[in-house]
C-alpha cells in the first residue's frame, strides 16, 4: 500500500461570515491547514478549527498568509524575506496558542495564496521562511510546490519537506495555475481524479512525503474529495498524516460527503 496525505486549507471564516466547507471537509482530510487570521479566520475560529481537527484525529497545519483579508490574500504585494520570516512567526504563534490550550500537537506549515506562490519561486523569500520554521520548530513539516524554490531551500536547510499536488487546480505544461482557472477548467470528479493520478504518478519514485490538497471553498469539494478518496483507494493508497507512524490504523472518513457549509 502506498501511503498519501490528503489536506484542506480550513478555518478561513471570520465573524459573521461562513465561508468553506469545513465540517464536511474535516471528516475526509488527514491534514488541516488552518489560517491563522491573516487572510482569514480569527480566534474563535481557531479555536473551533483546531477542536474540530483534534476530534476527528486530523494533523494540525498553520496556514500562513499575506495580511490581505479584503484580497482573501490572493493577491501578489511586494513583500521583503524579513516581513515573510515576520509573518511566519506572528500567526503560527497565534495558531500554536490554540493548539497548546487543547492538548494538541502542531505538523506543519503551508503557506497560503500568493505568499505560497511567491515564496515557491523567489529563493530569498523561500529562505526566509525556512528560516521562520527553523526557528519556531525545525521538526516542522513544510508543505512545498516540487522542484520549486521553496523545496530546494527546506532541504538545504536540512527541514522536511512535503510535496503538494492540488487536485481541484488546472496544471498547464506541469505547472499549477492557482489563479488562471475557471470551473470548466477544474472540471467534475473524473477530471479532479485524472490529474491528481497524473500527478501522483510523476513523483511515484521519490521517498518524500507526498500530499494533495482539495480547497474547501471549491463548489463541491467534499464531493470531489469523496470521489478523490475512492479512485486513490482503488489504486491501492492508503491515507495518513505525514507524521502520523506507519504502524498507526489508516483513517477512514467518519462521514459520507455532503456539500454544505461550515457547523
Amino acid at each position: 500500500m502506498t501511503v498519501i496525505d490528503l489536506n484542506a486549507d480550513l478555518g478561513e471564516s471570520f465573524g459573521v461570515y461562513t465561508y468553506g466547507a469545513d465540517s464536511e471537509m474535516m471528516t475526509l482530510i488527514t491534514s488541516a491547514n488552518i489560517a491563522c487570521g491573516a487572510h482569514g479566520g480569527d480566534a474563535a475560529v481557531m479555536r473551533g478549527s483546531v477542536a474540530r481537527a483534534h476530534k476527528h484525529n486530523v494533523a494540525i497545519g498553520a496556514h500562513v498568509g499575506l495580511a490581505d483579508r479584503m484580497g482573501f490574500g490572493r493577491r501578489e504585494i511586494p513583500t521583503a524575506p524579513q516581513e515573510a520570516y515576520d509573518l511566519c512567526l506572528y500567526q503560527v504563534g497565534a495558531l500554536k496558542s490554540f493548539v497548546h490550550a487543547q492538548d494538541c500537537t502542531m505538523q506543519h506549515l503551508k503557506l497560503h495564496g500568493s505568499l505560497y506562490m511567491m515564496a515557491n519561486r523567489d529563493r530569498d523569500l523561500a529562505e526566509a521562511v525556512c528560516a521562520a520554521v527553523t526557528d519556531l520548530d525545525p521538526a516542522l513539516l513544510l508543505y512545498v510546490l516540487p522542484d520549486s524554490e521553496l523545496h530546494a531551500a527546506a532541504v538545504a536547510t536540512g527541514l522536511t519537506p512535503v510535496i503538494e499536488i492540488f487536485a481541484d487546480r488546472p496544471y498547464r505544461d506541469g505547472v499549477v495555475q492557482m489563479y488562471d482557472r475557471t470551473a470548466e477548467l477544474i472540471g467534475g470528479p473524473e477530471h479532479v481524479i485524472a490529474r491528481t493520478l497524473s500527478q501522483l504518478g510523476a513523483y511515484a519514485d521519490t521517498d518524500v512525503h507526498r500530499t494533495v490538497c482539495i480547497h474547501s471553498d471549491t463548489p463541491g469539494a467534499p464531493i470531489l474529495l469523496a470521489a478523490v478518496r475512492d479512485a486513490l483507494t482503488a489504486e491501492g493508497y492508503t491515507f495518513r498524516s505525514p507524521s502520523t507512524p506507519t504502524s498507526a490504523t489508516t483513517r477512514e472518513p467518519i462521514l459520507t460527503a455532503a456539500v454544505g457549509g461550515d457547523e
